[in-house]
This record gives structure tokens, C-alpha cells and sequence, in this order.
């Protein structure tokens, strides 16, 4: 993939979406004693960053297909079911059991028929592609999808535009379609930029990956449940994100939970921005890695904010 690739998706999809703000952080700027600029993507269509994906996958695909299956923890589904809601199509989400009410209900919103099946979103993806085969219905990867990836990139060239001086990114990282797109972005257009992707320390299959170089399986490395549920589960096997985050991802910092946790308290506290765990592991390694920041200027990426009221409260 090429940022050609990039520019064309945030052509196709402008309309379609937000160009989210890019607003500096005060309390954060002053922890790293330099600057701290937020990317809000918690306030992007969905509340989340996958309406991008998910429309510049939609947008291009045949006009007799009509009919798509995905899996999916949350926001990629949402992201499925509005898009498919805006182009007229019909999507059916497979979602694993653990999936926080408030995601069940709005994919059940933009009226997608919803599956639950799977304890974990691996099994979900597996059931989603069997769906898909026995019915001849198209399928659609949450990450692992070249057309997914180049739309959640179109963050990445809001970001040299909104901050072009900027000295790093972080980025969270699930099965890499953001943090993929994001990087390719950014390293074939500065690559003096640090793209520095974030996992939770429960739940970090890239990093483990990454680590023995190749894929590994969710038996491979050790797991458990984690409050960035947007970020958790396996990476597919011979996923192009794997490749993509090998070439241009300069590191990998994990978080503890509870940090995930106080992220999500400053945040709200300091900034009145609300955001799920998955939307907080950036913040979280700002409080856990201040000083490797310090009188830089950075941008981390807010994912999402699809939190459940109680959790919040």
C-alpha cells in the first residue's frame, strides 16, 4: 500500500465523514513540559475512528453485493451498520458475548442484524467468515483489509496537515488497521515522525507478534480480560497489518490496566472528553512514560469513546 492509496480515500470519503479536531491538551502539555495535542476521533461519526474504513470499503464494493457479514467487538460493527445503512446494504455483525451493551445497541441502531457468538472476537471473526462462505455473502475484516486500513490512514494525513512539526504519534493497536494505515501515512510523508503504537499490557497479540516475528496465536502469548476491549484478540493469520507494523512502526509500549483506568479519569476530569479503555491507552503511557516525552510534541490518537454509562460513572 502506497500513501497514493491514502490521499485517494480521503478524497472518496470526505463527505462522509468528520475531519476531527486536533485540540492541545494544557494539563497533559504541561506533564511532558512541552506539547500535547489530542486527535479526537471519540467525537468522529460513531464516536469512533472505524467509520472511516468502513465507508471507503463500502463505498467501492459492487453494486450487486449487496449483502456483508463482519465480526467484531464494538466499533468496527457500528461503523459497518451505518455505512451499510447509508449506502443500502444489509450487514449482519457477529459479535463475541462480551461486547458492552452500549455497542450491542447502537449496531442494533442503524438496523444490522446482530449475532452474538464467540467468549472472544477471534472466535466471532472465524464464525463471521464460515457465515460468509456458506451464504455467498461478501466479508469484511475489521482490520485486514487494504481498503479498511487506507481509509483509518486518512487520520494520519489530517495529522500532518492539522500538526505538520509534530515529533510522534501514538497510536492504540488492535489487529493494526489503524495504527497501519496511520504510520504508512505519516512515515512516506515525514518519516522523521515516531509512530509509536500502544497495547494493553493484558491483551497484546502485535507486541507479542512483533516480538518473536511472526503471527502468533492466541495460545501463543498470555491474555486476559482487559478494559481496552476495542483492542483485544489475535491477529489473523497472514494479516498485511503484521508486515506494515514490522516496516514502519518504530515501537510498542504496553499499559498497565489501572493506568488505563486513570487515563480515562483525567480525561474526563482535565479535558471533559469522554473515551473507552481502547481510546485511552495513549493517555495511559503518557502517565506511565512522561519523561521519554518530554518537551516533545505529540499527538495521540483518541480511538474512541463508546463507554458504557455505569462503567463510566
Amino acid at each position: 500500500m502506497e500513501l497514493q492509496d491514502i490521499v485517494l480515500a480521503q478524497k472518496r470519503i470526505a463527505s462522509l465523514i468528520k475531519k476531527t479536531e486536533l485540540r492541545e491538551s494544557v494539563y497533559f502539555s504541561d506533564m511532558i513540559q512541552g506539547h500535547l495535542f489530542l486527535k479526537l476521533e471519540n467525537l468522529q461519526i460513531t464516536n469512533a475512528f472505524k467509520i472511516r474504513g468502513a465507508m471507503n470499503k463500502l463505498y467501492q464494493i459492487s453494486k450487486e453485493q449487496k449483502d456483508i457479514v463482519t465480526a467484531s467487538s464494538g466499533n468496527h460493527g457500528q461503523a459497518i451498520a451505518r455505512a451499510s445503512k447509508e449506502l443500502g446494504l444489509s450487514a449482519k455483525i457477529i459479535i463475541p458475548e462480551g461486547t458492552p451493551e452500549k455497542k450491542r445497541n447502537l449496531i442494533q441502531k442503524y438496523g444490522a442484524k446482530l449475532l452474538v457468538y464467540g467468549e472472544t472476537v477471534d472466535q466471532s471473526e472465524t464464525y463471521g467468515r464460515e457465515i460468509a462462505r456458506r451464504d455467498g455473502k461478501l466479508y469484511i475484516s475489521p482490520y485486514n483489509d487494504p481498503d479498511i486500513i487506507a481509509g483509518q490512514g486518512t487520520i494520519g494525513l489530517e495529522l500532518i496537515e492539522q500538526s505538520p512539526s509534530l515529533q510522534a504519534i501514538l497510536v492504540p493497536i488492535g489487529g493494526g488497521g489503524l495504527i497501519s494505515g496511520v504510520a504508512i501515512a505519516i512515515k512516506q510523508s515525514n518519516p522523521n515522525i515516531k509512530i509509536i503504537g500502544i497495547q494493553a499490557q493484558n491483551d497484546a497479540a502485535m507486541y507479542h507478534s512483533q516480538k518473536a516475528g511472526k503471527i502468533l496465536s492466541p495460545d501463543q502469548y498470555p491474555h486476559s480480560p482487559t478494559l481496552a476491549d476495542g483492542l483485544a484478540g489475535g491477529i489473523e493469520e497472514n494479516s498485511i497489518t503484521f508486515s506494515f507494523v514490522q516496516k514502519y512502526v518504530d515501537q510498542i509500549l504496553l499499559v498497565k490496566e489501572i493506568s488505563i483506568k486513570k487515563a480515562i479519569n483525567l480525561l474526563w476530569e482535565k479535558e471533559k472528553i469522554i473515551v473507552e479503555g481502547a481510546g485511552a491507552v495513549g493517555i495511559a503511557a503518557i502517565l506511565e512514560n512522561h519523561n521519554n516525552f518530554l518537551k516533545q510534541k505529540i499527538a495521540v490518537i483518541l480511538s474512541g469513546g463508546n463507554i458504557d454509562k455505569d462503567f463510566f460513572q
